[in-house]
Formats: structure tokens, C-alpha cells, sequence
């Protein structure tokens, strides 16, 4: 590990910053200390909530400077990157907010006559030393996601950001420091795959969180120590179905936002989208314009709306996706070309084949796919057969489609009207199947990171 690790611009692949690997002996002396600091128990609650207030009024302070960081490591688009920050701050209150009001509960006693006499209620713990591991594409808010719970809860922390985007996690990291927080409680780590592997499936990891590739997180859970518990949350290949009577200007404009945010590098990115024959048509008439207008440009400008992928490699990838549906029948309605070696053109295939890997597969790029319809039952069965499931939508001014698509939707969560991009932090955010375990969101994230024991106590 003496080479550095060098971050690039994801617009110009530029240096930005070297930075140094941590060695094995420094990830092992970090776990130590960090189960050390859970037997000698956690800090007073009323000194988590000052800590992660003050972070959180500091995160909204520094928003456009963390912003522009975020742009430069990640590519985000300026605009995205800024709202990516103020959610940063709201996810670090939303925290405090957790810690302020989830206690334990009385549980009824002297329902038989062998409790009378009894007391019994639960009190909340923290469950130990959390190991983290984050993805690129929302390298600051996703660090919150993990991190601010396990400081509400008790639990220290170590967390490894993915390679291509360490810098926001050190910024995140550096200002619950400032904001009070004790060096030892909360670890960032740059270190190889081997070293992760090795800290995370260590038998003193009370929980481990995971964002990123299925593969690897499903394979990290199969190597976990006995006891621990997990959250994995991995990719989708997010459906949409357009009905008949939807409002297609509407759907349009939001599906414009949920296909191409970030450039489509989001796990449930509007990818495939299900429209009902009868105005397929008229909604490509609407919907080809607005995707043919986006301007895709350096992210750290203030009007660019799609940035680059995260390396050159994945435009090669998005572009044999791409060419393999237009080669099996696809028409390409616009874009279907890199544009550089970092930035691939917002792309519309209609029709693509079953068959082919838009079809089946998270794209991760400024793509989409129509596939018309003419009856909604055989959309949404369509919709089901990927081993994915994580959210999904229905654009529909009928409340009897929208009941029938929540209900047979294979997906943890549908929205009506609204693309399947949507979320608000302290919402419940789960993949269900190949797309993760467990539930995140700030408070389900807190709930996974502690405890409850139950406390009996006999009148004497």
C-alpha cells in the first residue's frame, strides 16, 4: 500500500488529491479502540444531540462548498449536489431528532396472577462497533445515512467511502469533529479490499452497513461473524407504468428528473418505463424533446443537468448496453453515443428486447427504456420478472389502477404519480430480494444500530 490513492475529477479525470491508504495494524487498532469505547458505554444523549446539531447547522454553512466538492469527486450536477448537502444537514438533524424522542416501552404486567407484583420495560442500547462501507453516487448524504445514526445510537464507527469519492466523507467526518465529537467515535478509512474484508467480517463488528454492488455486499454477509447484524442495500431496475389516462406533461417532466438525475447513477433511477399503447406515441412526443434538451456539461457548472458516469469504463459499458438493444431491435430516439470519455448522451430506447441487459439489468447511466403496452396486467408482470425489487411507480388518474399497481407491484415501495427516484430521508428505504436486507432511513438505520433489553423488576 505505498502507492497513494489519487482521486480524480469525474468531469476531466484531473488529479485532485492523494491521499494514503491505511494499513491493516491502523484498521485494527481503529476496531480496538472502537469496542474498547463501547464497553465503557456511550456518550451522555444530551452530548450527541449538541454534537449533531452543531454538524448539522455547520453541513448548511458550508453547503455550497461541499457542494462543489461533491461535484468535482462524483460528477453530480452543481444543483443536485447542492440539494445533496442541505439533505446532509437534515439527515444529521434528523438524527438528533431519533435520539431525542425513541425510548423503550413499559410492557403490562399483572395480566396473570404469577406477574403480579412485577414491573417490566425495555431500555434502548447501542449495539456495538459499526463498520460502513459507502458507494460513490451520493458520497456526502449517504455518509450521513450511515454515520449520524451510529453516533445518535452510541455506537463508534469506522466507515470506508468508496475510493472514487473519499473526499466528502472526510469533509462529513472532519465537521462532526468540530462539531465535538470525540476523534475515536466516528473512523473514516481508506484502505484496499483485502483490509475491509478482513475488518468487516471481524467477530467485535456488532453491525455492518453496505451500500453498493449485490455481489460483493451479498458476499460480505455470507462472511460475517456470528451475531452480526447487517444492512445491504444494492441496485434495482426500477419500473414505471404510464396508464392510459395518465398525465403525460406531467409524467414527462418527472420522469425526465428520475431517469436522468445524476446520470441515471441511482439504484432506483427510472430505467424502464411501461406506457400504455394507446399513447405511446403521444408520450414519446413529449418525453424525446425534454431528454434532447438536457444539457450535459462540467457538473460544477451551475446550469449543467447530467454530468459524467464515474470513470471512463462505464461509458464503454452504457454504450455496449446500449448497442446491443439498438442491434436486437431497439429504436434509439435520441442519443445513443459517448460524448466523451467521461459523459455518454442522454439516451431513449423504445422497445428494446426482452432479452437484452436494459431489459434484465441496472443500467447506471442516462438511459431509458419504453416498452408500450396493451394490457396493464401483462406491464406489470413484465415489470416483475427481474430478480430486482426495490421501488417502482404508476402514473395513473384512476384510484382503481393505482390500487391495482401498489398491490401487484414487486417493489418495497411504489410511488403514485411520481418517479421512482423520489425519497425523503426519514422515509423507510429498503430493497427487497437481489436489491438488499434490512431498512434504511434515518430512524430505521438508528433502530438497526441499537438494542433493547428488557429490565423485570419484583416488588419487595
Amino acid at each position: 500500500m505505498s502507492d497513494p490513492l489519487i482521486v480524480h475529477s469525474a468531469w476531466t479525470r484531473e488529479p485532485v488529491r492523494e491521499l494514503s491508504y491505511d494499513s491493516a495494524e491502523t484498521c485494527e487498532r481503529y476496531l480496538s479502540e472502537a469496542h474498547q469505547l463501547w464497553k465503557a458505554g456511550p456518550l451522555p444523549k444530551s452530548q450527541r444531540i449538541e454534537i449533531l446539531e452543531k454538524a448539522s447547522k455547520l453541513i448548511s454553512e458550508r453547503a455550497e462548498t461541499l457542494a462543489l466538492q461533491i461535484a468535482l469527486e462524483g460528477g453530480k450536477p452543481y444543483p443536485d449536489a447542492l440539494v445533496e448537502a442541505h439533505r446532509a444537514a437534515a439527515s444529521v438533524k434528523s438524527a438528533a431528532e431519533t435520539l431525542a424522542h425513541k425510548a423503550g416501552t413499559e410492557i403490562p404486567m399483572g395480566l396473570t396472577t404469577s406477574t403480579e407484583g412485577y414491573r417490566a420495560y425495555t431500555r434502548i442500547e447501542p449495539i456495538g462497533p459499526v463498520v460502513a462501507v459507502s458507494a460513490f453516487n451520493h458520497p456526502l448524504n449517504l455518509i450521513a445515512h450511515q454515520v449520524a445514526p451510529a453516533v445518535a445510537a452510541g455506537c463508534p464507527i469506522i466507515v470506508k467511502p468508496a475510493t472514487a469519492t473519499p473526499l466528502s466523507c472526510l469533509s462529513f467526518v472532519d465537521i462532526l469533529r468540530e462539531a465535538g465529537l470525540p476523534e475515536a467515535w466516528a473512523r473514516p478509512v481508506i484502505t484496499t479490499n483485502e483490509v475491509a474484508t478482513k475488518l468487516v467480517t471481524d467477530s467485535r463488528v456488532a453491525f455492518f452497513a453496505f451500500i453498493g454492488s449485490a455481489k460483493v455486499g451479498w458476499w460480505l454477509r455470507s462472511k460475517l461473524a456470528p451475531g452480526t447484524r447487517c444492512a445491504l442495500e444494492h441496485g434495482g431496475s426500477a419500473p414505471v407504468i404510464v396508464a392510459a389516462d395518465a398525465d403525460l406533461e406531467d409524467a414527462a417532466n418527472r420522469l425526465l428528473k428520475g431517469g436522468y438525475y445524476h446520470a441515471g447513477q441511482v439504484c432506483v433511477s427510472s430505467q424502464r418505463i411501461f406506457v400504455d399503447a394507446s399513447i405511446h406515441e403521444a408520450f414519446l412526443e413529449k418525453f424525446t424533446p425534454l431528454v434532447e434538451s438536457l444539457k450535459v456539461a462540467d457538473p460544477q457548472l451551475k446550469d449543467t443537468e447530467v454530468g459524467p458516469l464515474i470513470n471512463p469504463g462505464e461509458v464503454t459499458r452504457v454504450d455496449e448496453w446500449v448497442q446491443e438493444a439498438i442491434a436486437s431491435g431497439a429504436k434509439c430516439m435520441t442519443g445513443g453515443k459517448a460524448l466523451s470519455e467521461t459523459a455518454y448522451q442522454p439516451t431513449i430506447l423504445d422497445a428494446p428486447a426482452p432479452e437484452t441487459k436494459i431489459s434484465k439489468l441496472e443500467i447506471f447511466g442516462p438511459v431509458t427504456a419504453i416498452y408500450p403496452f396493451e394490457k396493464i396486467e401483462s406491464a406489470i408482470a413484465t415489470a416483475n420478472a427481474v430478480e430486482w425489487a426495490f421501488q417502482a411507480s404508476i402514473f395513473t388518474q384512476n384510484l382503481k389502477t393505482a390500487e391495482l399497481a401498489t398491490n401487484q407491484l414487486n417493489a418495497a415501495a411504489v410511488m403514485v404519480n411520481e418517479h421512482t427516484a423520489f425519497r425523503a430521508d426519514w422515509m423507510p428505504f429498503a430493497g427487497w430480494a437481489s436489491s438488499g436486507h434490512d431498512t434504511g432511513g434515518i430512524p430505521y438505520t438508528f433502530h438497526s444500530m441499537t438494542r433493547e433489553k428488557l429490565v423485570v423488576t419484583r416488588s419487595v
